[in-house]
Order: C-alpha cells, then sequence, then structure tokens
C-alpha cells in the first residue's frame, strides 16, 4: 500500500498575496538560471512590485503554490494587456515539484480565470527551451503566434482563443 501522499495532498494552489512576491521572485530565479534564461532582468519583474494594483484590480489573476511546508515552489499570473487580451507569465515550477500535475492545474485554473474575467484571447511569450511548457501549452491549444514581436529572450510566442 502506497502510503506517500499524492499531488492533491502534497501542494496547495492559492490566490498570490502581496506577501508572496518575494517567494514568488526566488521560485523565477532558480528557474530561470536552471534554464539559463535569467537574463539582466534576473527575477526584478516590476509588475510584481504591485500585484493587486497590476493583476488583480484589472481583471487579471496570479496564483502561487505551496508545498506542505508552506513553502512557495511554483506560481503562474494572467497579466491584462487589453480587455480582450491577457497574457500567462510567470509560470515557473521548481524542479522538487515537476512531475506531478502541477503546471496543468495551474495553466487550466489561468484560462478559468481568464474566461471568468472576459478575456477572449490569452497571449504568451517563451524561450524555445522550454520544451517542457511549450508541449503543455500546444496540449491546450495554444498556437504559434508568427506576428508577435519577439526578442532573443523570449524566441516564441502562442496565443489561444477563448471559446
Amino acid at each position: 500500500m502506497n502510503t506517500e501522499p499524492d499531488s492533491e495532498n502534497e501542494f496547495l494552489i492559492r490566490r498570490a498575496t502581496p506577501d508572496d512576491v518575494p517567494a514568488i521572485r526566488s521560485v523565477l530565479y532558480a528557474v530561470r538560471q536552471e534554464y539559463g534564461v535569467l537574463w539582466e532582468i534576473g527575477a526584478n519583474d516590476v509588475e510584481l512590485d504591485d500585484l493587486e494594483g497590476n493583476y488583480f484590480l484589472r481583471g487579471g489573476h496570479f496564483e502561487v503554490i505551496e508545498d506542505m511546508a508552506q513553502r512557495i515552489v511554483g506560481c503562474a499570473g494572467l497579466y491584462p494587456l487589453t480587455p480582450r487580451r491577457a497574457e500567462l507569465g510567470k509560470m515557473y515550477i521548481e524542479f522538487s515539484a515537476r512531475g506531478r500535475g502541477l503546471g496543468r492545474r495551474l495553466l487550466e485554473n489561468m484560462l478559468v480565470a481568464a474566461r471568468r474575467n472576459g478575456f477572449a484571447e490569452v497571449w504568451l511569450e517563451t524561450s524555445s527551451s522550454l520544451t517542457g511548457a511549450i508541449t503543455l501549452y500546444r496540449q491546450f491549444g495554444f498556437e504559434p503566434d508568427a506576428s508577435a514581436a519577439l526578442t532573443h529572450h523570449c524566441d516564441a510566442a502562442y496565443l489561444l482563443r477563448l471559446k
């Protein structure tokens, strides 16, 4: 008999709070460093300076994953770009928490929030080196967006039109 807790009991996905920002930055830094996509910004994403104002008050959403020790090990955000389009971003999970379906659950939650908040499209940009994430996005119906103005840091963009 397997007595190990499953991922449903081992991790909690919840709405982020401003108090979570330092831990969110730690996750961003660790995963970006792991994949060699740290760039010059590091984990100092300015929109995190006002999580409430930049995400929640504008119709966006942001969640974190906590482990059983209440340590934040993952996150994802839905950042409003226009009244019709939101950007999926900051979707990172530390190595210790991967392989448990948490990325899928985060993405599902972000898409539920996008629909609930009236967005017609969810767009994202990423690095082509993040193949696992791209596979997940494609499974959910995201299609390459050739119209995006890409940078050398984020060399791939994807768009999902919500039904």
